[in-house]
This record gives structure tokens, sequence and C-alpha cells, in this order.
């Protein structure tokens, strides 16, 4: 593990994660792709049973709050997200001749879709809480994506505003859930 790096599960902390692409690419610049991911992180949250607080998905990375899940870890949930998503959305790569893989020496390599790692931030008080929200929810005004949070369809932003709900779930939870996770 890098140095600097600790991860603190079992407090029952918020977790604030950001997750970029590969080289900061904008591998989910399309709409398909965004939606994709979103689908792909429903069934994580399904299978893992966390309460998803807060989400943004933009072109090249993502912000997720969430609760610790009842099966695994944040970072157990990280590492699915991530290998899911890359099967989904990475070009298939061909069958190679085995005749000619030898003449050459090559195998073909698919590339990396997601930057190694997840950054991981404890959020144990409301004013935190909301801190990462109104971050995570305006973080595609000042990129220039749209002139509004609300114009934005891959946040959680619309579920806060109207109410409405997305391609995620947000505050659909099991068992014990904190006041953080409660109230928006």
């Amino acid at each position: 593990m890098p140095r600097g790096l600790h991860r603190y599960y079992g407090a029952d902390h918020l977790h604030f994660i950001t997750c970029s692409c590969d080289r900061r690419m904008p591998l989910l610049g399309s709409a398909r792709s965004r939606d994709r991911i979103l689908s792909v992180l429903e069934q994580t949250r399904k299978r893992y049973r966390f309460v998803m607080v807060g989400y943004v998905v933009m072109p090249e990375h993502i912000h997720l709050l969430l609760s610790e899940p009842e099966v695994g870890t944040p970072s157990t949930v990280m590492q699915v997200l991530k290998q899911r998503t890359a099967r989904a959305l990475l070009p298939k790569t061909k069958p190679c001749d085995p005749r000619q893989a030898k003449l050459f020496r090559e195998t073909p390599v698919r590339a990396p879709f997601w930057q190694t790692r997840f950054y991981d931030f404890n959020v144990w008080t409301e004013k935190k809480r909301v801190e990462k929200l109104r971050y995570m929810h305006r973080n595609p005004v000042p990129r220039g994506l749209v002139a509004e949070p609300d114009d934005w369809r891959w946040s959680s932003y619309r579920f806060y505003l109207l109410g409405e709900p997305g391609l995620v779930r947000v505050h659909e939870g099991w068992g014990r859930i904190s006041f953080r996770t409660r109230a928006a």
C-alpha cells in the first residue's frame, strides 16, 4: 500500500470516494457509457447492500458518497464496480491466431479503463456530508458541461431537488442507517 494512504472501515462512517479513468481520459464521455456505469453501480449497491447517499458521473471520473456495505468493504465495492464497468465499456479484444502470436511474439493487451486505486475520505459529520454532496452535485457546472446542476442527469442532484428516482436508488438501505444517511 502506498505511504500515506489509509482506509478506515468499520466505524459506520460514510465514504466519499473518487475514482478516475486511466490517464484522466474521458472514457465516460458518452451518455451510453455514463448510463452503463450507473446501471452497474445499482447492481453493485443491491448486491453489497450499501446506502447510496450521492453520486455524480463525470466524463473522466466519478464521485460516490456511500455507507459501508453490509457485505464486504468499500474496497470490495470499488473493485467490483471498476471491473464490471471496464468489461462492459472497453472494446473487446479479437481472438488472435496462435500462429501469428508466435510469429510476432505479441498477445493482444486490453488497455486499462480505470486508474489503479481510488481516493476514500471518511465523512463523519453532517457538515462534511453536506459539503461533499454540494461539491459533487456542482461539479458539472464549473466544468462547462451544464448551466445548472439539475441539467446533469448523471448525478443524484435531481433526487434531492425534486425527489426524482435515478438509475441508482438513493437512500434505500438495509439494516441500521446512521443519521448521516437519513436526511438530505
